[in-house]
């Protein structure tokens, strides 16, 4: 399997996703966060794009979201995400199991999932995930495992002031398992909204405690004081 071609491309989807801007419905905004949805064409759901403001820079909000090391220290949403095979500095795959959540009707799920960060002009990051399959880890009876059709971070700097960042997320998670759809189109929004906001605490917090370094795989960046 051509892992980089396959990220390669899902870089491409989730770029095509930002630029376009028809069809889709608000369906929540809370605390500065905005959800929108429409119905996607890779599989029976939604495809929903959360939009937020965090106070970091672009280059430094990108390192923070791409390193898998501390992703569950502000991720509540997971219990484990870990690397599992690393293809160059920029792509890897990644093991994720998410705690349960709508009050628990929704069990836990784990996922394979290939992550790579792309580079673009005027200084915006893309940081795409999509599920496939990986040799020693097939699916258990300890989870279902869900598969993530294209999705991703685009990370850019804000317009008015460049020290700040616009987050967008594009989330499209087949749970599978027997799931009625309108308990995942009940809860995912709350559940997108409180992603941004764990990430806008999680930065803070890292930037407070790490001696001011973003440290992974492509890049050591200072924090400027």
């Amino acid at each position: 399997m051509d892992y980089k071609a396959i990220a390669q491309q899902t870089a491409q989807e989730v770029l095509s996703y930002n630029q376009d801007t028809s069809g889709w419905k608000v369906v929540k905004i809370s605390k500065k966060v905005t959800v929108s949805s429409k119905t996607s064409r890779r599989f029976h759901g939604n495809i929903y794009r959360v939009e937020g403001i965090i106070p970091e820079s672009t280059a430094k909000l990108s390192d923070f979201l791409y390193q898998p090391a501390n992703r569950v220290t502000w991720d509540r949403s997971l219990k484990v995400h870990n690397m599992i095979h690393r293809i160059d500095s920029d792509t890897f795959i990644c093991h994720t199991i998410t705690q349960s959540f709508a009050m628990g009707s929704i069990s836990p799920r784990d996922f394979i999932d290939l992550v790579y960060i792309k580079h673009y002009a005027e200084n915006m990051d893309i940081i795409s995930s999509k599920s496939v399959d990986f040799p020693g880890y097939p699916p258990s009876s300890d989870y279902i495992r869900g598969y993530n059709h294209p999705c991703g971070f685009v990370c850019s700097p804000l317009k008015e002031n460049p020290a700040y960042s616009k987050l967008v997320m594009f989330v499209q998670t087949e749970m599978r398992g027997k799931l009625i759809p309108s308990i995942v189109e009940k809860t995912m929004p709350s559940n997108l909204v409180s992603f941004i906001l764990n990430a806008k605490d999680g930065i803070k917090v890292h930037r407070a405690s790490s001696g001011h370094r973003y440290l992974n795989g492509h890049s050591s960046l200072q924090k400027n004081n």
